[in-house]
């Protein structure tokens, strides 16, 4: 599957379900439905959703008894989501926070965390932007509200409209930590409620800038080249460039699961690890784990 179909086939909001014959919601299939004996519920990470989705529909193929429901929403969504019993399975672009340790702890669940890929974050721009490369110090200046035009970074006398996933993603949290140094974002950066609208924003908006996983880049948008050495070196997220750990803004993707619910999750787990879902991971545009 390319990533440009990956990308048609994710809503801004709402539901991605695996099986065959969905709707036009995205409602697990009846057929799926009635012939399987255990039904997984993944809930999540946008980051990971088309990841989870393809594995999902290609583990089922040959586990006809199981039937998997894949929900996006964010990191935290899953997270509580998984905190409630409301998922099965916690899709996440970032670790726990020591605020969600302690209501795991406090609610006697003991959660195993489980990295089944990794991504380079890019950071992305309208194609007709002739910028091509910033440091890390010029992000972090452009999402703080300090730099608000592409004249100050080498581009035309424009407006920069930055946008931003919401505050409940992990992708969110790990670009302030890690580009931005924990700095706040400026009032006026725009939040979006799922990768996929950064990706349509951007595309359609010429001063526009934004950071999506690496799976979510298509020909609607340009990658930026970064710098993490003051402008020294600059380098383009790539696959190869994640695995080398030359890309300086990459992570772990995990699922996150309780561990009282692990034998009902295993098959899931089990082909994520495996090296058909490794490959899978390459087809979507991940990092696997080897």
């Amino acid at each position: 599957m390319t990533k440009k179909a990956l990308f048609l086939m994710l809503p801004l909001i709402g539901m991605l379900s695996c099986g065959k014959g969905k709707n036009e919601e995205g409602a697990t299939a009846t057929e799926a439905a009635s012939t399987a004996t255990t039904s997984v519920t993944i809930k999540g990470s946008d980051t990971v959703l088309p990841l989870a989705q393809k594995e999902s529909e290609e583990m089922m193929k040959n586990n006809k008894d199981v039937s998997v429901t894949v929900v996006g929403g964010g990191t935290g969504v899953g997270i509580t989501a998984l905190l409630e019993g409301t998922t099965d399975i916690a899709m996440a672009s970032r670790d726990l926070k020591t605020e969600e340790k302690l209501k795991f702890s406090e609610g006697k669940k003991e959660i195993e965390k489980v990295t089944i890929a990794f991504d380079a974050l890019a950071v992305i721009v309208n194609p007709a932007n002739k910028v091509g490369q910033l440091t890390r110090e010029q992000i972090e200046k452009i999402f703080t509200g300090e730099i608000k035009n592409w004249k100050e970074v080498g581009g035309a006398d424009e407006k920069i409209v930055a946008y931003s996933r919401e505050s409940s993603s992990g992708t969110y949290e790990f670009f302030k930590e890690e580009v931005m140094e924990k700095k706040n974002y400026a009032a006026d950066v725009l939040s979006m409620p799922a990768t996929g609208a950064i990706v349509q924003a951007v595309g359609q908006t010429k001063g526009a800038i934004g950071y999506v996983g690496l799976a979510y880049e298509s020909k609607e948008v340009k990658h930026i080249a970064v710098s993490y050495d003051q402008g020294k070196t600059f380098v383009a997220p790539s696959i190869a460039a994640a695995k080398d750990k030359t890309y300086p803004i990459a992570r772990p993707l995990f699922y996150m699961y309780d561990k009282a619910n692990a034998a009902k999750v295993k098959v899931v787990v089990d082909y994520a690890l495996s090296p058909e879902g490794q490959k899978v991971v390459s087809e979507v545009g991940y990092i696997p784990l080897n």
